[in-house]
């Protein structure tokens, strides 16, 4: 399709299509200074879609980042808008300040440069969560395994101390219970050979020494009796200790257990474990961040390395020539306030003068009544007459 071709004194009536002008704005331009301008504005199109393609980008990391942490999803998405929308005001801020006739060129690219690498590693987190996220779900199973590991540890720390007690109280009472009923069954048994003659005097019946170890066995096997009596609660309680400690135990991994979640900071840990032992996760890793700070830098890179043509040189002269016209309009307006507080203060002079003037005759009539008034008085005080004629004739003077 070929391009439609203007004669030169027609390009007055094109005019730049909305779109154009929107990537004018995104790129700070004058769009009034650009309508004659076909070669930067064209430059400045592309420096527009830039900024609007960081912008773009921006938002949607952010989006994402936010869907990992909100809670309620309504704020997802306004949140991504208005993170996005600060970083466009950054952008536009800092290509704005770069021009050729700014001396301060590099600190712009210095200071975006500095943001971008801190907000482009923060941004590579999400995207690598998105990219990876098979892998960190496995990952992730694996870190709440070896949480609830080392949660078993913990625990089993806390209890050590008291379960060890309470295993040693119930190992001395078994050995004893233990010991106590080897000598009741031995005396048993004892007996039983002595009576059948299986064993000791190998005589059948009830003898005297028959009698003797039935007497012992019922004196050990009393004496166990008591024993038991004696020491099962004891054992009966150190197992139900034992008992409410694995049942505590358990209670405290169980609520630990369901703290687990896939979060952002759960997803991030798994993200570092697999770093650690993945090689090639490592160089993608790594690439990713480069081309994210490529993506940030993008329109201040697009600034700095397009060159410049006549806008910039009409931007100059134009504020030249704005900065001009405000000093000879202030210099004029300075001008004429001067000539009205002249006239003001000659013709105020003059109205001041005039009226003096014509009280003149009256201040003296007056005074001449006051005087007749005085002398008519009975004991009538000078000073009196003179604080009236103060009063009510003589002027104050203006503060």
């Amino acid at each position: 399709m070929t391009e439609k071709k203007h004669a030169l004194s027609q390009r007055e009536s094109d005019t730049p299509s909305a779109f154009t002008k929107f990537l004018w704005w995104l790129s700070t331009a004058e769009k009034e200074l650009l309508y004659d301008a076909a070669v930067d504005g064209n430059r400045y199109r592309i420096v527009g879609m830039t900024v609007m393609a960081t912008w773009a980008f921006a938002t949607l990391a952010w989006t994402y980042f936010f869907s990992t942490v909100a809670e309620n999803g309504w704020l997802v998405l306004p949140l991504g808008l208005f993170m996005g929308f600060i970083i466009l005001t950054i952008d536009r801020a800092l290509i704005k300040g770069i021009n050729r006739y700014n001396k301060n060129r590099l600190v712009p690219l210095l200071f975006r440069g500095i943001l971008a690498a801190t907000i482009g590693v923060f941004m590579a987190q999400p995207a690598l969560l998105y990219l990876f996220k098979k892998e960190i779900r496995l990952q992730t199973s694996l870190d709440n395994e070896q949480r609830l590991i080392s949660k078993q540890q913990e625990i089993d720390s806390v209890y050590q101390g008291r379960k060890a007690t309470l295993l040693q109280q119930q190992q001395l009472l078994q050995q004893e219970n233990k010991t106590n009923y080897t000598q009741v069954d031995a005396a048993r048994n004892n007996f039983l050979a002595e009576t059948d003659g299986s064993g000791g005097t190998g005589k059948v019946g009830i003898k005297d020494i028959a009698i003797a170890k039935r007497n012992e066995y019922e004196k050990l096997d009393a004496e166990y009796k008591a024993f038991a009596a004696l020491h099962l609660p004891k054992i009966t309680a150190t197992e139900q200790e034992l008992a409410g400690i694995e049942t505590a135990k358990r209670k405290d991994l169980q609520q630990f257990s369901e703290l687990f979640n896939d979060g952002f900071l759960t997803q991030i840990a798994a993200l570092n474990n697999l770093l650690k032992n993945n090689p090639a996760l490592q160089y993608r890793y790594y690439l990713l961040v480069t081309i994210l700070l490529l993506i940030e830098l993008m329109p201040v890179i697009a600034k700095t390395l397009l060159p410049s043509g006549t806008y910039d040189e009409r931007v100059v002269l134009r504020e030249e020539m704005e900065k001009e016209i405000t000093r000879s309009n202030i210099e004029k307006e300075r001008e004429l306030k001067e000539l009205y507080n002249s006239l003001a203060h000659q013709f105020d002079q003059e109205a001041i003068t005039a009226f003096f003037n014509l009280t003149k005759e009256d201040r003296h009539e007056k005074m001449k009544l006051y005087s007749q008034q005085w002398k008519e008085q009975d004991q009538p005080t000078f000073d009196g007459l003179w604080a009236k004629m103060k009063k009510e004739i003589l002027t104050r003077q203006e503060n």
